[in-house]
């Protein structure tokens, strides 16, 4: 129960992390955060009862740096949704595909990086997309950190869902 997760939230509902159930407790008892939504079960110690959070929200805001998502081969394959940008199936093995080839000058971005099956990568090759006769289902573009909490944690309760604008 301790273990489990609870969103955090700035002082403005930005979403900024998710905390295990014990840091959320420490940080309501020390006064610097408040539940706005909580499960259904409580915590006793000898002295009182707090409400197991499921949200909690900073009293005070902080400035937090621009957060940035890392350019991995898992965060392209999940920014895709695990699909293949070019025939569109969800079936694998899948493998990072260079939009622009290296030989023609393209870059490890995350504008020129997609998901690819083998069977496409194999028949774009180094091609550009033009001289292969292939197309894009979707412009391949950087996620913003919202969208890295949307999709790494998700929506393990569905009380997140508003604070994470996934409804």
């Amino acid at each position: 129960m301790l273990n489990s997760k609870v969103l955090l939230l700035n002082q403005n509902y930005e979403p900024l992390c998710v905390v295990n159930a014990k840091k959320a407790i420490i940080l309501v008892c020390l006064q610097k955060v408040e539940i706005i939504e909580k499960r259904d079960h409580l915590v006793r110690s000898q002295y009182q009862a707090l409400p197991l959070p499921s949200v909690i929200r900073l009293i005070s805001f902080i400035r937090v740096p621009k957060k940035r998502v890392e350019l991995t081969r898992h965060n392209i394959f999940r920014r895709d949704r695990f699909q293949c940008q070019y025939c569109g199936t969800h079936k694998g093995p899948f493998t990072i595909d260079h939009v622009v080839p290296k030989t023609h000058g393209g870059t490890d971005s995350w504008e020129n990086l997609v998901c690819a099956c083998v069977k496409c990568n194999n028949k774009k090759g180094s091609k550009i997309l033009s001289k292969a006769n292939m197309t894009l289902l979707r412009t391949p573009k950087k996620p913003s950190y919202l969208f890295y909490i949307q999709h790494f944690f998700g929506a393990h309760e569905e009380c997140w869902k508003p604070y994470l604008f996934m409804i």
